[in-house]
């Protein structure tokens, strides 16, 4: 059974023509348009495909593909989205098994993308993934231009405003610890090159400066920083 996760029906509808026209018998499609009824879904163990979007109301494709994984590990799921944010891709590659069939394919791509994708994953069982969210990835997994989990844990704390001294508290580090894993955030988004020489980056605040970096790169997004936010509402209320 095969679950279309999608909250613009022109687009649900089109996916869903295509995985008919794919399987060439009849194939029962589960159609939903919000995220919290494609988690129940993902959590009931009736589906093994799924075709998800991955900005939904109420719940994220990311999530779903976690709860779809952790129910039928061997689910095969094709993302299909308008963003490569390297925020998403982030996020997707901690929830992706090493073994898993999966697409993700950008909605700007041609029809037949998508049409590709699907035929790889669901009956190839091969993974179809865009040559833009390639290159993300890469620099995801990249040592030298990646941030790593605790530097990402960085620049999320400075995105939302916190001190030095707030974040030591909420990391468990010394403010002599948090500016040293800034400084490898600084560097990474080379915040002192970009949009101006190196000679006069005194001009820049380097906190403001790297939230805007990682704005434009994809590396925070609104999505991202509202789920960032609830989780720091949760720890701030449980230090009360």
């Amino acid at each position: 059974m095969l679950m279309i996760a999608e909250n613009n029906v022109l687009h649900r509808e089109f996916a869903a023509s295509i995985a008919r026209d794919l399987w060439g018998t009849p194939l029962e499609i589960l159609e939903v348009d919000n995220g919290k009824a494609a988690l129940v879904i993902a959590n009931s163990g009736q589906i093994d495909r799924a075709i998800l979007d991955l900005q939904l109301p109420e719940c994220n494709g990311v999530e779903i593909a976690r709860e779809l994984w952790r129910t039928v590990p061997t689910a095969q799921i094709v993302f299909w989205s308008n963003y490569a944010d390297e925020a998403y891709i982030r996020s997707l590659s901690r929830v992706v098994p090493a073994s898993a069939r999966y697409g993700y394919v950008l909605k700007s791509a041609p029809q037949a993308t998508l049409r590709a994708a699907l035929e790889t994953v669901f009956l190839r069982d091969r993974r179809a993934i865009d040559q833009e969210v390639r290159q993300v990835q890469s620099r995801v997994s990249s040592r030298l231009a990646g941030l790593s989990d605790t530097e990402y844990e960085g620049l999320v704390d400075i995105a939302l405003g916190l001190t030095d001294q707030m974040i030591a508290v909420r990391r468990g580090l010394t403010v002599r610890g948090v500016q040293n894993r800034l400084r490898h955030v600084y560097e990474k988004l080379d915040v002192s090159t970009v949009g101006a020489k190196p000679t006069v980056s005194a001009k820049f605040n380097s906190r403001t400066r790297a939230i805007t970096c990682a704005l434009e790169r994809g590396l925070i997004n609104h999505a991202v920083l509202s789920q960032e936010q609830q989780k720091l509402d949760d720890w701030l209320a449980a230090q009360a």
